[in-house]
């Protein structure tokens, strides 16, 4: 199934979807083929399709989330950044009309356990 998002928002709203969800396939479809994901936690900053599933992947291992809070989107015509409390993203519109990330950084916290 191939995934597009309309807006960077609904971008936004994909990525956390596909995060939690540990899906590979959509996750991969939300990212440009050249991308770049710095996640942080001493992840290395990595490139590329297959490099950012291999990140995310370990971020899974680590027990790290991904929650989208896009508190401004400043775009212009087909680029548009996006920034969040934990995260600072640059994305753009394709020929097919589908919102991708080109840079994405990442501030991730580890999700703490919950008092009971």
């Amino acid at each position: 199934m191939v995934v597009g998002a309309g807006t960077p928002e609904e971008l936004e709203a994909l990525f956390e979807d596909a995060f939690v969800l540990r899906d590979h396939a959509t996750l991969a479809q939300l990212f440009e083929a050249g991308a770049v994901l710095v996640a942080g936690g001493g992840l290395p900053e990595v490139r590329g399709r297959d490099d950012i599933i291999r990140t995310a992947t370990k971020m899974w291992e680590r027990e790290r989330t991904y929650i989208a809070d896009p508190r401004r989107v400043l775009q212009a015509r087909d680029t548009a950044l996006v920034l969040g409390e934990r995260a600072t993203n640059v994305v753009r519109r394709g020929k097919d009309g589908s919102w991708r990330y080109a840079i994405t950084l990442l501030e991730v916290p580890k999700t703490p356990a919950r008092e009971r």
